[in-house]
């Protein structure tokens, strides 16, 4: 009999085959007429209840809308807010902030670094252009560009830079392509 009665003072919880049983149980055999009766009015006054809070809810959910409306929120309003407070939570833990900083850092890096190879750049291209080699082709091209002067018709022989040349040679190259002097002094003659 102590076993019995141990078995039944189990404080364990349930297992699957035990829920099962007692869900297919009819306890119904063991309620007096009385007390099925007192089950069925709390059954339909819950139900009632539940009924009452979904049209409270419901109303409550209307006006909350109508409130919206009448304060000009709308849902796109309501998303950018959302956005932006959690835009805001996000910027504000420490994983964001560590992250931000890192990244900064390696910017900071990334653009000395450029810098640098800017700098090395412009210094190999200045170095270029004082080489003998570039001072050389530079000479070719000044006395190129000069001996296409004389050829074409001008008299400047000066020199000048290299930037200097290469202008007055396309100034001259125009000229002589649009009919240059000569055309402008024939149609002087026909007037």
């Amino acid at each position: 009999m102590e076993a019995q009665a141990r078995g039944l003072l189990e404080t364990e919880p349930l297992q699957g085959r035990d829920e099962d049983t007692v869900a297919s149980a009819d306890f119904s055999s063991m309620l007096s007429e009385e007390e099925k009766e007192e089950l069925k009015a709390e059954l339909v006054q819950l139900e009632d209840e539940i009924t009452t809070l979904r049209q409270v809810l419901s109303a409550k959910e209307k006006h909350l809308v109508e409130l919206k409306q009448k304060l000009g929120m709308n849902l796109m309003n309501e998303l950018k807010q959302n956005f932006s407070r959690s835009w805001h939570d996000m910027q504000t833990t420490t994983a964001y902030k560590k992250t931000h900083e890192t990244l900064s850092h390696a910017g900071q890096k990334a653009t000395a670094a450029f810098s640098n190879v800017g700098t090395a750049i412009s210094k190999k291209f200045g170095d270029m252009r004082n080489s003998p080699t570039f001072k050389s082709f530079e000479e070719r091209v000044e006395t190129t560009v000069t001996s296409l002067k004389t050829k074409v018709g001008g008299t400047n022989y000066g020199g000048g830079s290299f930037e200097e040349v290469l202008s007055s040679t396309a100034h001259a190259s125009a000229q002589s392509s649009a009919g240059g002097p000569r055309r402008a002094e024939e149609e002087e003659l026909q007037c």
